[in-house]
């Protein structure tokens, strides 16, 4: 096994509020090897961008990291300076949003934005940039792209932007990309190749890639391995196959279960009743409890601890057989 590009450990994170600190992530490990997706699913409020948020340093106040550590190719990141870590991103770490027209400067042209990116991060003259970028381009789909880098991000459409935002994240060349919500934004043909696009620039570069969606549909066509976050915490992690057909935790299985199948009909997809309680109201004991039908007395008293198994689930009673078919 190749040494880990990502390595997160014990992540914890809290808002400073007039009422006291409320812990957003609790505990958060997590490793991303070389050539790899992670998938990080979860309903919204999970926690999910977080995490990412604070891979990247761009946890904002009141908003701070509270404990553990996040380790870049085994250099800690976590405790840099500002200015030190806006080195890190863009060179080592790139970004892709969900809306590329909040990642995308209107008034510029898509080459200034790579060209300066570019500059910014790699030695190279304003000449040998613009190549780059129309290489880059044309690395990510972009048709015709010594003619389209002239152009404005008006100019076009949904799926080509959110192509020119994964030029731009990976015109530093990164060792780890963070994915959050590439895809949402985008109708189910365009987000097919953005999924490939992203597999395959795994494959040829060797990066890692963190994965952030609520689509276990996304992630199970393009994640090798899967993180599912429930309430600041990991509840089940494991490869994508095993999660996504033999799900372990009760929440995991019901996310599973309301992804539409091809091999059985139904009437209506399945549903987890209730809801992701608030920050200042996490129950005791495993989170989930109140929403789980096999919660006993011992999952509303004591918060059961992640495995370090291949596929693990933090749950005292995990579930066995195929979560669907």
């Amino acid at each position: 096994m190749s040494a880990p590009i990502l390595s997160v450990e014990n992540l914890r994170i809290v808002f400073d509020t007039r009422h006291g600190e409320l812990t957003a992530i609790d505990g958060v490990s997590l490793d991303i090897a070389p050539g790899e997706i992670l998938g990080v699913v979860g309903e919204s409020g999970a926690g999910k961008s977080l995490t990412g948020t604070a891979i990247i340093g761009l946890l904002d106040p009141p908003g701070r990291i509270a404990g553990g550590a996040i380790r870049l190719e085994g250099e800690r990141i976590d405790n840099l300076p500002p200015e030190a870590m806006r080195k890190v991103r863009g060179r080592r770490i790139g970004a892709i949003f969900q809306d590329p027209l909040t990642s995308l400067h209107p008034m510029l042209t898509i080459g200034d934005q790579l060209v300066e990116t570019i500059m910014t991060h790699l030695p190279l003259d304003r000449r040998a940039a613009r190549a780059r970028a129309v290489e880059l381009l044309g690395e990510v789909g972009i048709p015709s792209p010594d003619m389209r880098i002239d152009q404005h991000p008006h100019q076009f459409s949904g799926g080509m932007r959110q192509r020119v935002v994964i030029a731009l994240a990976l015109a530093g060349e990164p060792k780890l990309i963070i994915a959050d919500e590439p895809t949402t934004a985008l109708d189910v043909s365009i987000q097919a190749q953005i999924t490939t696009l992203l597999k395959r620039l795994c494959l040829e570069r060797g990066a890692a890639v963190m994965l952030v969606t609520h689509d276990m549909g996304v992630i199970a066509e393009t994640a090798d391995r899967v993180a599912v976050m429930y309430a600041g915490r990991i509840i089940e992690t494991g490869p994508v196959e095993a999660v996504t057909r033999r799900a372990l935790h009760p929440y995991a299985r019901g996310l599973m279960a309301s992804i539409p199948s091809l091999r059985e009909r139904r009437e209506m997809l399945r549903q987890i009743d209730g809801a992701m309680p608030r920050l200042n109201a996490i129950p005791p004991g495993c989170a989930f409890n109140p929403r789980c039908g096999y919660a006993t007395e011992q999952c509303r008293a004591e918060r059961p601890a992640l495995g370090n198994e291949p596929h693990a689930a933090a749950c005292w009673h995990p579930l066995t057989g195929e979560a669907r078919g």
